[in-house]
């Protein structure tokens, strides 16, 4: 009797979930993505929704917010249980969740599709569908969210400017710069996006042709180069907005003390 592995072509990977020749340890990074993402998903939750009308920590302290409040809309005006972050954190949430970086890691890490490079899938992926019914045709909005991303970043840089001066005096303190590191590591994120280096250089058959033409091209290279780094970009600010919003709880609660000059 001819084994079943016989008949097949040579080189064609084993079928079924998990099933592959790799001899590394491929479940390590998805394993890892999925702690990460799972641990800042919690954070962000509480964070955004009880830490001020459960615990009584302010989103603000010493001249510093929370960028997961950056820009605070109607603070006075909202009941006491809704959170001045609901209606600004769907845009950077649906602009990460729609990130074509983003897609890989997650879809790798809860939906094993697939677990891994050359890893096979579970069953239930193989009718495959791509993008092309909801929800998953909403990632197709990816661009729209880029653009609506820039507004909230442009406060985030505002509060960076506004935290230079607390009591009417000029003031240089460790906050600034993690209010600052945060506020570069986002805008890096943004401007090496994907959807960002098909809008400058995008749609063209010649970028020598024209003067506008050169000049996009000049763009899209400097883009490119961001590009490059994008997971790192998006790992840095991920990391970076969690831990701005922490040193500012932190100093809500008065745990810590912000070393800062005076002038």
């Amino acid at each position: 009797m001819t084994p079943r592995s016989a008949s097949k072509p040579a080189g064609t990977a084993n079928r079924g979930f998990g099933a592959t020749l790799r001899l590394d340890r491929w479940i390590l990074e998805p394993a890892a993505i999925g702690l990460v993402f799972t641990g800042f998903i919690i954070y962000t939750l509480i964070s955004s929704l009880l830490w001020l009308p459960a615990f009584g920590v302010p989103y603000e302290a010493q001249g510093y917010l929370s960028p997961f409040f950056s820009p605070l809309i109607f603070p006075g005006l909202l009941p006491p249980w809704f959170s001045p972050a609901i209606l600004i954190l769907w845009i950077p949430l649906a602009f990460r969740t729609t990130c074509y970086y983003y897609r890989k890691a997650y879809y790798r890490a809860f939906l094993f599709d697939p677990p891994a490079c050359a890893v096979g899938e579970p069953s239930i992926h193989r009718r495959y569908i791509g993008e092309t019914r909801f929800p998953f045709i909403l990632q197709n909005l990816h661009r729209f969210f880029l653009y609506l991303a820039f507004i909230p970043l442009a406060f985030l840089w505002l509060d960076v400017v506004v935290s230079l001066s607390h009591d009417g005096r000029p003031r240089v303190g460790l906050g600034v710069v993690v209010l600052g590191v945060n506020a570069a590591l986002l805008t890096g994120y943004s401007l090496s996006c994907h959807s960002l280096r098909h809008l400058v250089g995008g749609r063209l058959d010649c970028f020598s042709c024209t003067a506008r033409h050169r000049t996009r091209h000049s763009l899209w290279q400097r883009v490119t180069r961001l590009n490059q780094n994008h997971p790192r970009w998006a790992w840095a600010s991920l990391f970076s907005v969690m831990l701005a919003d922490v040193y500012v709880r932190l100093l809500a609660v008065g745990w810590i003390s912000d070393p800062a000059v005076t002038f």
